[in-house]
């Protein structure tokens, strides 16, 4: 016997507008938490020390920050998965 599938209402076959969005809510929120965390030094560099090699590294530290944010949101989405997998 097939899963039921998440996000599907079973008895109308329609979607589930107000658990999508409660689902999409704290993946935004978390997806904002790594940009918001890499705009510092992206704005420093382009502010200011866009050729010099401190502006190379802070362009690096914003790549890595976005890079790790990227992979913890990427195991956000697959725990959640499997978390509704199982309901």
């Amino acid at each position: 016997m097939p899963s039921p599938r998440p996000f599907i209402d079973p008895a109308t076959g329609e979607l589930e507008t107000a658990r999508i969005i409660s689902e999409a809510v704290p993946l935004a929120k978390l997806i904002g938490v790594c940009v918001t965390g890499s705009l510092p030094p992206y704005a420093i560099v382009f502010f200011g020390s866009e050729s010099s090699a401190l502006g190379a590294l802070l362009a690096l530290l914003g790549d890595f920050i976005l890079a790790v944010g990227a992979g913890v949101v990427l195991m956000y989405v697959i725990a959640r998965g499997i978390q509704l997998a199982g309901e």
